[in-house]
């Protein structure tokens, strides 16, 4: 029997429930297809399994991974041995991530705190039985976590120069991804996306908008939204400014300046002078005498 092709249309058939996963030999998995979270709180991800009960009283290996394959990533690792009450962690174990579960009672489900939009991905739970005979049990299908989290504005700006015009731009952060429109003074404005973003996973949770010809001595709004919230920020753009100058100081800035200057060598010279004449040589007979 194919375990695989049993997952798969068990969890089409049971996609609002948990999916259960069996194989000839006894071992069988229910797991979730999917759970959400919200950027910030803790989240559950279960996972409860059967097996046959000569294993009862061996020793269990539990591990959690995210993605499938070489390229996975072994985030939790705990051993629950005979006759203790918990499964013990690793030493180096993330704190972030617990059993929530007990695997005597077949339960392993995993405990995120805090999670991010970076925890989203698909989970794989793997039991091990130690013993005589090592015996191991996965979840063929996983569980696909969703973090999601509402709109936030991570920076607004200005950019270009007057010759060539100034654009706004505005970084937003959200999942699902939010939608950014932009506020002049006076009515909705027409903005445009600004891409490629880098490749990777925060890419789909990170988006720029840029608003062109925006006009100094104007405000714009940045407003952004999805199902989870909205965030809004205002940018003044403030008129170009002359770079100082000398040749365009006062004269009795430019003459305050000179006394001080002045003044600083004046002190300096006498200084010098009372050295040579007073204080030095005099130093100069006391050591000789």
């Amino acid at each position: 029997m194919d375990v695989h092709l049993v997952c798969r249309a068990l969890s089409l058939l049971l996609s609002a429930g948990g999916v259960l996963c069996a194989s000839d030999d006894g071992w069988s998995m229910n797991v979730q297809p999917e759970v959400r979270a919200i950027d910030g709180y803790p989240v559950v991800l279960p996972c409860t399994f059967s097996h046959p009960q000569h294993s009862q009283h061996s020793s269990l290996q539990v591990l959690w991974r995210l993605g499938h394959g070489q390229g996975a990533a072994v985030l939790f690792r705990c051993t629950s041995r005979t006759g203790a009450p918990t499964c013990e962690p690793g030493p180096q174990q993330d704190q972030r991530y617990r059993l929530e579960g007990n695997p005597r009672e077949h339960d392993l489900s995993l405990r995120i705190n805090r999670a991010s939009l970076q925890d989203s991905g698909r989970y794989y739970c793997r039991v091990e039985v130690q013993g005589r005979e090592h015996i191991s049990f996965e979840d063929k299908m996983g569980t696909r976590l969703r973090v999601e989290a509402p709109p936030k504005i991570l920076a607004l700006s200005v950019e270009g120069s007057e010759q060539s015009g100034y654009r706004a731009l505005c970084r937003v952060q959200g999942s699902p991804l939010p939608d950014v429109q932009w506020l002049g003074p006076d009515d909705l404005l027409e903005g445009s996306s600004v891409g490629p973003l880098a490749q990777g996973t925060t890419a789909h949770y990170h988006t720029v908008s840029q608003l062109r010809d925006v006009e100094p001595g104007q405000q714009y709004t940045c407003s952004a939204s999805n199902p989870l919230g909205k965030e809004q920020a205002t940018l003044y753009v403030l008129p170009p400014q002359p770079p100082p100058s000398l040749a365009g100081a006062s004269p009795p800035l430019l003459l305050l300046l000179s006394l001080s200057v002045g003044a600083k060598v004046i002190l300096l010279v006498g200084v010098g002078v009372w050295l040579v004449q007073g204080g030095a040589l005099q130093g100069v007979r006391c050591w000789w005498k």
